[in-house]
């Protein structure tokens, strides 16, 4: 049986490996990058502050909830001030607003992007879904779906940070 050796070089070191080390340490590097970025909700705790009147905020906790979030539902008839006192802007506010792990989510924002901000942890105040767009998570209508944008936001500017 020939071998086959790939061969990585820096200044300091030069390492050789079989093709057989090479796949197994691929698939460890591989299975190991995974784990890191595989986040579960698992119960980590979330605070959701609505309008007693939103039936569409209800249904976006249930969203959580069936993801493995553990939700704090609180209603609150003015929440202006708290989006202000967060730091939400004015045109990425939607009609609930929840706080965890040290970030704001704004709107009808999918629970997989909430694990995606917990897991890559940027410098940002947090995400927001703008407005109510049907399809979102807790404004949906069968057959019918908007293009929305996920928006990730702080001092430092605004980009997409997942587009559905």
């Amino acid at each position: 049986m020939i071998e086959q050796h790939h061969t990585f070089a820096s200044r300091e070191t030069i390492v050789t490996f079989s093709r057989r080390k090479f796949i197994g340490l691929a698939g460890g590097i591989g299975a190991s990058v995974i784990g890191i970025t595989s986040v579960s909700a698992a119960g980590t705790p979330i605070s959701v502050t609505r309008s007693p009147s939103c039936g569409c905020c209800s249904a976006w906790i249930a969203h959580l909830r069936q993801a493995g979030f553990s939700v704090e539902d609180k209603l609150l008839d003015d929440l202006a001030p708290l989006k202000t006192r967060l730091g939400v802007p004015a045109d990425l506010q939607s009609c609930h607003t929840a706080t965890l792990s040290g970030y704001v989510i704004e709107g009808h924002v999918p629970a997989n992007e909430i694990l995606r901000i917990l897991a890559e942890r940027p410098a940002a105040t947090g995400l927001a879904v703008a407005g109510m767009p049907t399809g979102s998570p807790g404004m949906e209508i069968a057959g019918q779906a908007e293009r929305y944008d996920v928006v990730l936001f702080g001092p430092r500017g605004r980009q997409v940070f997942a587009r559905y």
